[in-house]
């Protein structure tokens, strides 16, 4: 089974990159963007078919290594089977 797992800061949180990436954004002719969050994806292949259980793994990683959920909210997502294209 696949996931993806995506991690942004928190909206309370000042995101120094995203306010970055908008400001270049607007210079290279996009200036209706209002706001950018930077984040990171990961897509992991899991070796269970079990739903509860991936989910369960997930969200361990999440807490453990993932994400900095002092400051950092993440979203699970399951792609589909090990042979599912995304």
């Amino acid at each position: 089974m696949k996931a993806r797992v995506t991690v942004y800061p928190r909206r309370e949180i000042l995101d120094p990159q995203g306010k970055a990436i908008r400001d270049a954004l607007t210079r290279v002719g996009f200036p209706g963007v209002d706001d950018v969050r930077a984040g990171k994806s990961f897509e992991i292949s899991l070796g269970t078919e079990d739903l509860q259980a991936a989910d369960r793994q997930l969200r361990e990683m999440c807490e453990k290594l993932l994400a900095n959920t002092v400051v950092e909210d993440y979203s699970l997502e399951i792609l589909g089977g090990a042979g599912a294209q995304p």
